[in-house]
Parts: structure tokens; sequence; C-alpha cells
């Protein structure tokens, strides 16, 4: 893989992980616009380990905050988590559900899902959710409110990204406006489930590469440039769209993800 290919794929990667436009869907769709081969599983794994290595390092200060509470410790001083102690348990609930449809319909995601159609319409479909949501939520709760229902609400919204065009941000945040949650504390909340999730695919992709030989000759550079940019970009990433969120709506962003689905689809079955 020549270098410019690495970096502009994390570059993808970073900015599309954490703004509710999926990154799956970019980094499906950049190499069939572009006329590139697929990436592969090694790339692939870069890219997991760089986006995790950014929401860790943005969050590292909330999960010693969450992860002290939860064992009932008084570490770290935000008073949004000092008011929800349990919220490392709500986490490991709402993590449940992907683990369990990603286990169950891990062949589809990476197979039978992974085409221009199928990214267009979850593209439009979740950006129609988005508005409505949008439009409805009450936005009067932040993270310190959540509860079990809330957590696994969105939990359940994070299994729907393991189908591509879907965004693991996209839904989620959408799933806590849905619970009244205002717009920071959704997309608070949505990062820090995101790691546990990243960690887990980041975790069973290494595996396999293990199992497949290791990193092959000549991938090492662009591994180590995929880690590198993409955790760069994620983390500028994470501290804008937090910062654009206390002032700003998802509007852009549903306007983006219909338009956007409407030129893949056009451009799959033009190019049949």
């Amino acid at each position: 893989m020549p270098l410019y290919q690495a970096v502009l794929l994390a570059i993808v990667q970073g900015f599309t992980e954490f703004l509710p436009i999926s990154s799956s869907a970019h980094l499906a769709l950049a190499p069939w616009l572009l006329g590139w081969e697929d990436q592969g599983l090694t790339f692939d794994i870069a890219l997991h380990f760089g986006t995790l290595a950014a929401v860790v390092m943005y969050f590292f200060r909330d999960w010693v905050q969450i992860v002290g509470q939860g064992f009932g410790l008084q570490w770290g001083s935000d008073p949004e988590l000092s008011k929800n102690p349990k919220l490392l348990w709500l986490l490991a609930a709402a993590s449940l559900p992907i683990g369990f449809f990603g286990y169950v319909f891990q062949k589809q995601a990476e197979t039978t899902w992974r085409n221009p159609i199928v990214i267009g319409v979850m593209l439009i479909a979740i950006g129609v959710l988005m508005w409505v949501a949008e439009n409805v939520g009450k936005r009067t709760r932040d993270i310190g409110a959540v509860n079990l229902t809330d957590s696994l609400a969105i939990g359940v919204g994070q299994a729907l990204a393991i189908v591509p065009g879907t965004s693991r941000s996209g839904i989620t945040i959408t799933t806590g406006l849905f619970r009244n949650l205002d717009r920071y504390a959704a997309a608070r909340f949505s990062f820090l489930l995101s790691t546990p999730a990243i960690a887990a695919a980041a975790a069973s992709a290494a595996h396999h590469l293990y199992k497949q030989g290791g990193i092959p000759p000549g991938m090492m550079m662009p591994f180590l440039v995929g880690i590198l940019v993409s955790a760069i970009t994620g983390s500028i990433v994470i501290a804008f769209f937090l910062k654009f969120l206390k002032e700003h709506s998802l509007k852009f962003f549903v306007y983006y993800r219909i338009v956007f689905g409407i030129i893949v689809i056009a451009l799959a079955v033009f190019r049949r």
C-alpha cells in the first residue's frame, strides 16, 4: 500500500469515526470510487487502533473517574460524572447488544451488507431518523441523569451500527436525543460507549491477523502511519465535535448524510 493512500484513508477514518456520517461507509466507498484495491485486514486493524487511541487519550480523565466511581472510589472532579456513580456499569450494560449482534451477523456485515446500495440506504435512513430526533427530543438531561433504560436503548442503537452506512456515533447520539439527553451528553456517552466496542473490534481483528501470520512484509510502515494519523485526526475531531454540539444542531450532518446517500445510490446504479 502506498503511503499517500495510507495517509488519506487514515484521515478519512479519523474524521468519520466520530462524526455521525459513518466511517464504514466512507472507508468502503473510498477504494471503490478511487479505483484502489480494498485496504485489507491489516490496515483496518491499524485504523481501529488509531481511533481507539484517540478516544482513550481524549477521555482518559473521564475513564479514570468513571472506573473509580464504579468501585466506590472518589476519583476525579467532573460534576456531571459525579452525579452518576453507576456509569461504568451502565456503559457495560450498553455494550452487550453490539457484542451479541456483532457475533451473530459478523459475516453479513463484512460481505453482503458491504455494498453501495445498502450503505446509501442506511446513510439516508439514519439521517432522517436523526432529523426526527432533533425535532422531538427535549434535550433536558445531562450524562449524570443517564439510567439503565437509556443505556440499553443506546446500546441497542449501537448494535445497528454493524450495518455499513449506519454510523456508530450517528445512531447512538440519535438514540440519546430520543431519550431526551442534550446533544453534548448524547455525544459524550456515545464516545465513551465506543471505547469498549472499538477495543473489542481491534482485538478480534488482531487475533485474525495473528492466525494469518501477522503483518505482511511491506505493510509495517503503512500500518504505523495509519495508527498515528487516525489517532491525531480522531482526537482533533472529537474536540471539535463536542464543542460544536454545545452551540449547534445536527442538521448539517442530516443534510450531508441524505445528499451523500443519494449520490452513492446513483453511482451504484449507473456504474453497473
